[in-house]
């Protein structure tokens, strides 16, 4: 059982949910820790963190992958770095609401190599939808559920 609340960590670089978790964060009093590149220029604000790191490729997964511990909440949309904090046990979120978890990482990583393969040999492949209202709601929706859960689970 964790005794502390858990921290929301965001591979803030390309997340589109800054603001909902931020607002979601605030209702449960819970800490987040945005994490982002020197490209991506983040402001601090009330009860979020944020952390700076240098451009290079994987600094951003790095940083999060040392400082999470078992029960932080991941939100990431990069297959790798989730399957990572799963393995340290770390509930993850995708941007729009979809947990990653052990049953379905195996197949996304699987997709994204088989992606991948297609475009080093010329192959087209699209990109993800962009996000709309409904995509974030459905992440707001799904992250106070787990916020929820574990304050619940917190204080029994």
């Amino acid at each position: 059982m964790r005794i502390e609340q858990p921290t929301i960590v965001v591979d803030a670089d390309a997340c589109p949910v800054k603001a909902e978790i931020a607002e979601a964060a605030r209702l449960f009093a819970v800490r987040v820790l945005m994490v982002a590149s020197h490209d991506h220029r983040l402001l601090p604000q009330e009860g979020v963190e944020v952390v700076q790191v240098d451009r290079c490729n994987q600094s951003v997964d790095l940083y999060i992958v040392n400082h999470i511990v078992r029960g932080d909440i991941v939100i990431t949309q990069d297959f790798g770095l989730a399957c990572i904090a799963i393995g340290k046990g770390a509930l993850v979120l995708s941007p729009r609401g979809e947990q990653y978890t052990d049953e379905n990482i195996d197949y996304l990583m699987e997709r994204r190599h088989e992606l991948a393969k297609r475009r080093r040999t010329g192959g087209k492949t699209r990109g993800p939808k962009a996000m709309n209202q409904a995509d974030r709601d459905r992440f707001q929706q799904k992250l106070t559920k787990v916020l929820r859960n574990e304050q619940e689970n917190h204080d029994a």
